[in-house]
């Protein structure tokens, strides 16, 4: 039986990506082994979105080839997709690399009697009109699926490597995102993140007259004992109709993350950002005055050229000023190719450190006072996984609220009723009131 060891960087697609590799190398007849164990095939999802994705990526492949030197190595992800050649300046052992346009013959080539110690299915993704079709039949260890739905951008952010190496946005026809949907639901998955390079662009690029909006609408009422959550959403897709349905569909979770990147418009714009910090402030007042409840989250990108003290402060200070639950902040990194990689005015090391632990730390206050609020309330968690530094179950709540509880690990993959106890170190802690809910109403 031949071993296969995968390893994932990155984001969600990736995950999903790396998963539909299981479920198709299990149908193989292959056996998946930890990626830190001896296997034949070493198959490693790389990313490039920072430096130190890229770094990461670099470090897996030499860690695979140092574990078992003979095996081949099969590389893809936005790293494979950005700078092949590297790859190749680095292995010495059987290698393929798989561009991000031919994901779907990865586990055929990776188990192809190859009698080369080279192959590279790479292309132009830019080229590419069709997203690659992919299916998922579980997420080993996950009690939460991941549903791809679109992937690529046509945004093209100044500082952002995504569009070269992921191309245009390109979404999976309805047909297939209900079946893959139905394959979860098969199972037993009670909770289906919607996911994707860019959601908001869902459908735009097909004949199929459907949007983000009436996608959502139809999962959640063709699975109605599914959770359904957004992985990320851009502030300009966040409209009327987006807070009707977040009100109106049970099952679509009171949860928004949104990137804002900079709370400068001068920053906003040499980012190539479509929009002005007063259009966030408004959005983000808007989704709390609709569920004062839900969570909204945002991703910030520190230290991007040319950002001063002033610029600097004006993120400070909205941020500081809006119902936010949470920052995901990041350092700004250089990546060639994109336009940002040109401009002058850099930020110097120290500072920028200096900047994101002060987001940082503003995020951890913001997330502290949203989870004081929920102290003494009833709540849905959807059972994780058993904490092994507190001994206890460990779930989310339909507003991402991460609660410990005390309970059976035979819970894990159902939906239970939780009172919030109280708050310690950052941490909420509960008590289950009722056996496992058995259909989300």
């Amino acid at each position: 039986m031949i071993k296969v060891a995968i390893a994932t960087l990155g984001c969600k697609v990736n995950q999903f990506e790396s998963a539909a590799f299981s479920t198709a190398f299990i149908r193989a007849g292959c056996e998946l082994v930890p990626f830190s164990g001896q296997a034949d095939i070493y198959v490693i999802n790389t990313c490039s979105v920072t430096g130190r994705a890229g770094q990461q990526s670099r470090q897996l492949i030499r860690r695979a080839m140092k574990t078992n030197p003979e095996a081949k190595l099969v590389i893809t992800g936005c790293y494979a997709q950005m700078d092949a050649n590297h790859i190749l300046d680095i292995v010495d052992a059987p290698l393929c690399i798989v561009g991000n346009g031919n994901k779907h013959l990865l586990v055929e080539t990776a188990l192809a009697d190859s009698k080369t110690d080279l192959s590279m299915l790479m292309g132009n993704i830019g080229l590419k009109k069709e997203i690659t079709s992919l299916g998922v039949r579980r997420f080993p260890g996950r009690t939460r699926a991941y549903l791809r739905i679109q992937d690529g951008c046509n945004n093209f952010c100044s500082y952002c490597i995504v569009p070269y190496t992921r191309g245009r946005s390109r979404s999976v026809p309805l047909q297939q995102v209900l079946q893959q949907t139905a394959t979860f639901a098969e199972e037993c998955y009670r909770e289906i993140v919607i996911t994707g390079i860019n959601v908001g662009k869902y459908g735009l690029d097909l004949e199929e007259n459907e949007t983000i909006y009436s996608l959502i609408t139809r999962l959640c009422r063709d699975f109605p004992s599914i959770r359904f959550r957004l992985s990320s959403i851009e502030l300009t897709e966040v409209n009327d109709r987006l807070l009707a349905m977040l009100t109106e569909l049970t099952n679509f979770m009171p949860h928004l993350h949104l990137p804002l990147q900079s709370g400068d418009d001068r920053i906003l714009e040499k980012m190539n950002r479509r929009y002005t910090a007063a259009d966030f402030d408004r959005a983000v007042r808007e989704v709390h005055a609709a569920l004062p409840h839900s969570a909204v989250g945002c991703d910030i990108l520190c230290g991007f050229p040319g950002e001063s003290d002033e610029a600097f402060d004006n993120t400070m200070r909205l941020v500081a000023g809006l119902p936010l639950t949470y920052f995901h902040v990041f350092p700004y990194s250089k990546r060639p190719g994109t336009l940002a990689a040109s401009m002058k005015n850099e930020v110097a090391g120290p500072v920028k450190d200096e900047r994101v632990s002060r987001l940082r730390r503003l995020s951890r206050e913001k997330k502290e006072e949203f989870y004081r609020r929920h102290v003494g309330t009833l709540q849905r968690v959807l059972v994780e996984r058993q904490n092994k530094k507190f001994r206890l179950l460990q779930g989310f709540t339909e507003n991402y609220l991460s609660v410990q509880f005390p309970g059976s690990a035979k819970l894990a993959g159902s939906v239970v009723q939780v009172r919030i106890d109280h708050i310690l170190d950052g941490e909420l802690f509960g008590s289950i009131e009722h056996s496992p809910l058995e259909i989300m109403k």
